[in-house]
């Protein structure tokens, strides 16, 4: 995103900055199904809610992300990766030594000329060339330029090495299935094959394919994958989570529910006397390997308290009330300080 087209991430998910990790995933996922383009499809506008709730989520949903974005305001990306090392604002800068840089006191010893700061500050693509053949420079920090679903996020190398990372994002059917993308390396543009199975922490390397460096072999590049947030579905260790509402005779009774899983819609039994938070497993309905097994699907149960009922259904809970042989808060009685 340019540093120009600043989006305010709280005002989008609707949620105050004192929000807490678990508001923001909550108010995340509400605002998601509402909008996902499965259940509005044609629906344009909906589609690019979707997509700004899952950008601000994308960084709020991050603890690090957000600090930066709390901080930086909208140069939050580039504010990140500056390295605040002088004291004195003025001294060494590239702009005259009676010009301050507004950006916190950068050591501009880093870098090889005032353009390589630009294209640093700015995000942009830098090689030895545009450098002016600065190979030292290059050989330090690996610089790859991204197409979409390509994320510019670049890591330092030891002196020695010519490989580089960089980030890609993907979406569930994506990292779930398997895709393939193009992406785009500044000098050439190369097709990678994603495997079925792919999700967070899952690095994929294409040989030959990182950094030019003076005297040495070229590096490889290392993609990390990044899923981008689903409305329904998360991930718990290698095993998929969901949450599930049911209704409060279903959770005395018992029932037969439909639930979603990766595959589509699934029959579940829910057993009689479930309690709110409970989890259920649903084994082999989870997440796919590139050796094609499965993990697991794990259901958090929540109980649906109905905020609207008709005379009857009153009627009935009345009579619930008054039949009722069991004071959950009977434990109570006894605790003191």
């Amino acid at each position: 995103m340019a540093s120009t087209e600043f989006k305010d991430y709280y005002a989008i998910l609707g949620i105050p900055k004192t929000a807490s990790a678990d508001e923001i995933k909550k108010q995340f996922r509400k605002q998601a199904l509402k909008y996902h383009p499965d259940r509005n499809q044609g629906n344009k506008a909906a589609e690019a809610r979707f997509k700004e709730l899952s950008e601000a989520y994308e960084v709020l949903g991050d603890k690090d992300k957000r600090s930066q974005y709390d901080k930086f305001g909208q140069y939050w990306q580039q504010g990140g990766s500056a390295r605040y090392s002088n004291s004195n604002p003025y001294s060494s800068s590239p702009f005259g030594n009676n010009t301050r840089v507004d950006v916190g006191t950068t050591d501009f010893s880093q870098y090889g000329n005032f353009e390589e700061f630009i294209n640093e500050l700015l995000g942009r693509f830098s090689t030895p060339e545009s450098n002016n053949g600065s190979a030292g420079s290059s050989a330090n920090t690996s610089r790859t330029n991204a197409s979409s679903g390509f994320n510019q996020n670049f890591s330092n190398s030891t002196p020695q090495s010519a490989n580089s990372e960089a980030k890609i994002n993907l979406s569930f059917a994506e990292g779930y299935r398997g895709t393939t993308k193009r992406i785009n390396l500044g000098s050439e543009t190369v097709e990678v094959r994603i495997p079925p199975g792919a999700k967070p922490g899952t690095r994929i390397r294409l040989a030959g394919k990182g950094q030019r460096v003076l005297g040495q072999a070229r590096g490889d590049l290392y993609l990390n994958v990044k899923l981008t947030p689903h409305s329904f579905f998360d991930f718990e260790g290698d095993n998929l989570t969901c949450e599930v509402p049911i209704a409060p005779d279903e959770a005395v009774l018992g029932a037969s529910i439909n639930v979603p899983t990766p595959d589509g819609i699934v029959s579940m039994k829910v057993p009689a006397g479930i309690r709110s938070g409970q989890v259920l497993r649903l084994r082999g309905k989870g997440w796919s390997s590139p050796k094609g097994e499965r993990t697991d699907l794990l259901i958090r149960i929540e109980i649906a308290t109905p905020k609207k009922i008709g005379n009857l259904e009153k009627e009935y809970y009345e009579k619930i009330r008054n039949l009722r042989s069991e004071d959950p808060r009977e434990s109570l009685e006894q605790v003191r300080l």
